[in-house]
């Protein structure tokens, strides 16, 4: 799925099945309860906590999550994702494109 296809998906399954939109900020509270519950996943399976009983490492499903919500927002901000990462892409590769290759806390 392209990430135009994303977008045009969620709209669907919101005006299919979510009624409309919450509010922009209401989905940045959502996006920032996602991103809490991928890093309380990420310390258990990868830092120094470990699992709850009954707990399972759904690293996927969170990060499906935080991309869902930030859809919502790219979706009714007006906010093509498709255009924004290439722009995205083109700053990243002129600002930085020897800065990670000469830094030596990078090399093994």
């Amino acid at each position: 799925m392209s990430i135009d296809e994303l977008q045009q998906r969620v709209d669907s399954w919101i005006k299919t099945y979510g009624v409309r939109y919450f509010s922009e900020l209401t989905n940045m509270a959502c996006l920032t309860e996602e991103v809490g519950e991928l890093a309380r996943v990420m310390s258990r399976a990868y830092g120094d906590q470990s699992f709850k009983q009954g707990e399972i490492p759904n690293i996927g499903e969170e990060i499906a999550d935080v991309l869902w919500v930030l859809t919502c927002i790219a979706n009714q901000t007006g906010v093509n994702l498709e255009e924004e990462l290439e722009k995205s892409f083109a700053k990243k590769t002129q600002r930085d494109k020897e800065r990670h290759r000469n830094n030596p806390k990078l090399t093994t």
